[in-house]
């Protein structure tokens, strides 16, 4: 019951990055369009925008982070499966195993300690961005959260692996590309 529930709080999750990073390349698209009229408008008189070349920056350091998440969720990061995939099944679940571990262990270590450290600098050094006065540390957000995602996905992943394992055929991988063309 407990892993239902965590299982449903991961999809959960899952399904709201992904609605926050469709939201978030709209208005990355609706920026960079919105910069590319004003600097034309300038020929008309118009003044050219100052914010919306750094708003694009911010906003695609978001949607990097928080997609990378989300691919990680999906499963749709590249690998080289080759090697793995002439293992023996059981072999290649071990494989699947210490692959998720060592995800997890770098997200903690680099995403969500490295990340917390660094938003906790640039928030106490005081760096702001230069036209949107926003505080440098909030957009460094990104990188925590998204390795806190990566965690909770590599923990479903891992569950999952080890009580509900799943044939781990070779065609695994030639259906997944079928299905993704």
């Amino acid at each position: 019951m407990m892993m239902q529930s965590f299982f449903k709080l991961s999809d959960a999750v899952q399904r709201l990055l992904e609605l926050l990073v469709i939201l978030l390349v709209l208005t990355l698209v609706g920026d960079v369009l919105w910069g590319v009229a004003a600097r034309f408008g300038s020929h008309f008189g118009l003044s050219p925008s100052l914010w919306t070349e750094e708003l694009a920056r911010l906003l695609l350091i978001w949607v990097t982070f928080l997609g990378a998440a989300v691919g990680f969720a999906r499963r749709e990061h590249l690998g080289l499966d080759y090697f793995a995939n002439k293992l023996h099944p059981d072999a290649r679940r071990t494989l699947a195993c210490v692959s998720e571990l060592i995800v997890i262990a770098f997200a903690a270590t680099a995403l969500v300690y490295g990340g917390m450290v660094l938003v906790r600098e640039t928030l106490g050094a005081g760096q702001f961005t230069p036209a949107l006065q926003l505080k440098m540390g909030y957009v460094y957000l990104a990188a925590p959260i998204a390795g806190a995602c990566i965690i909770l996905f590599g923990l479903k992943r891992l569950l999952e692996l080890i009580f509900h394992p799943a044939p781990m055929s070779q065609t695994h991988d030639v259906e997944t590309a079928a299905r993704l063309d």
